[in-house]
């Protein structure tokens, strides 16, 4: 089943691929056929490789954007395809950088009692971390989790003489100037293109808003583009995979961007909408309803029985206009619309105590007073890069460009800096 539906998703990306390469001959047709042209050249890895080089260093520097988590007093940070920080923060005014997983596949993570979960390309692994200088890999759960780089837009051709072989995946893109194809050049790039394939494919920490790992007492959920996949972690030493969730409910949903769990029900945040799942049967997952809106960027939090999605639109995200969506979830079944406020360029967001906070890139982090979920009011803003933010009862956690600020709350919406990593 799990092999089917991977079999499934490369023809979907073969057919997204072979669109894009129309799309983009089209735009072409009328130019002069000599010249340069941008091929896509797929990076080609073994996952023996990939497999072999997961290692534990000492702490070391980044320059990979990534995502926040916290377990306890440990502060991790997940650089995208490069690995994972592990820092002591005990005290949030001075974090101690003291390790580093090198994993070259990571995206997310999530955190159980004493061991560490996260994912490599195809594969999720799992860590033991109960003496945190002696982190331990204990099991590999091969070809688990579905992995499509991101094809790069500007791309016009495809690069069909540097396709994986057995036991070998893609696991990213270059792009390259060379001569612009003719004639039966041009048929192969595009049949390549159209039969690209991705060849294989305790205590719960919190993530921030764009988390795609939760944990539901023994089951570890993770999405990829347009499904749900449930790990049994019962035993974390010996973790399997139990099912994947394709419900045709979702078809034609939108591609699945970010997870939030609120006791028992998850909020999917699409980008056409929020989607929420009963998972009282935690490896049982099931559908129950969406609320829509026009295709854009969406990480969705919720606190009690109110749910806050930021809408960002433009490039890929779609064209919907920058906003904050405030949903009342009270019946799962039938989630309603209370307020939406505009605001420039929204990413991640987290509530507490009846505030919320949202990270708007470059535009900085924006406080809101959400004591009246029909009315949010703007209370205060700080320039800082912020793209998420975890808000914890302690103090807040904001993540930007290779940027960790922590903060402890002031009066009158305020915050007061207690530390800054440069990555």
């Amino acid at each position: 089943m799990k092999t089917n539906t991977i079999n499934l998703m490369r023809k979907f990306y073969a057919a997204l691929f072979f669109t894009l390469a129309l799309f983009t001959m089209s735009c072409d047709q009328d130019d002069d056929n000599g010249g340069l042209a941008k091929f896509a050249v797929p990076t080609v890895k073994s996952l023996a490789e990939i497999r072999s080089n997961v290692s534990v260093t000492t702490a070391r520097a980044t320059q990979s954007n990534g995502k926040i988590y916290v377990a306890e007093n440990y502060l991790f940070y997940i650089a995208q395809e490069s690995g994972v920080h592990v820092f002591d923060n005990t005290n949030p005014s001075a974090p101690q950088n003291i390790a580093f997983i090198n994993l070259a596949g990571v995206h997310d993570i999530a955190v159980k009692g004493n061991y560490l979960f996260a994912d490599n390309f195809v594969d999720l692994l799992v860590f033991d971390i109960s003496n945190i200088q002696n982190i331990t890999l204990v099991r590999t759960v091969p070809n688990s989790i579905a992995f499509f780089p991101e094809y790069p837009e500007d791309a016009e051709y495809y690069d069909y003489t540097a396709e994986p072989g057995q036991d070998e995946i893609i696991t990213g893109f270059t792009v390259e100037m060379r001569n612009r194809p003719q004639g039966q050049e041009i048929v192969l790039a595009n049949d390549a293109l159209a039969g690209f394939e991705s060849a294989n494919g305790g205590n719960i920490g919190i993530g921030g808003s764009y988390a795609r790992f939760q944990i539901n007492n023994n089951a570890l959920y993770t999405i990829d583009s347009y499904k749900l996949n449930v790990f049994n972690i019962a035993d974390p030493a010996a973790a399997f995979f139990d099912k994947e969730v394709y419900m045709t409910q979702w078809f034609g949903g939108g591609e699945f961007e970010t997870l939030f769990i609120q006791k028992d029900i998850l909020f999917v945040g699409s980008t056409t909408g929020m989607y929420t799942v009963d998972a009282e049967d935690e490896f049982n997952p099931y559908f129950v309803s969406g609320f829509a809106h026009a295709t854009a960027c969406d990480p969705v939090v919720v606190f009690g029985n109110t749910a806050y999605i930021t809408v960002r639109g433009g490039s890929s995200c779609g064209a919907i206009e920058d906003q904050i969506n405030v949903i009342d979830v009270t019946d799962i079944a039938n989630p309603t619309l209370l307020s939406t406020y505009l605001l420039n360029e929204p990413y991640g967001l987290g509530i507490k105590n009846g505030v919320l906070y949202v990270g708007c890139g470059a535009d900085g982090l924006k406080i809101f007073n959400a004591a009246n979920s029909a009315g949010l009011v703007l209370e205060n803003s700080y320039a800082n890069n912020v793209k998420d933010v975890i808000p914890l009862d302690s103090h807040l956690i904001t993540v930007g460009d290779n940027t960790i600020t922590q903060y402890s709350y002031g009066p009158n919406f305020s915050l007061i800096q207690l530390s800054q990593i440069t990555l």
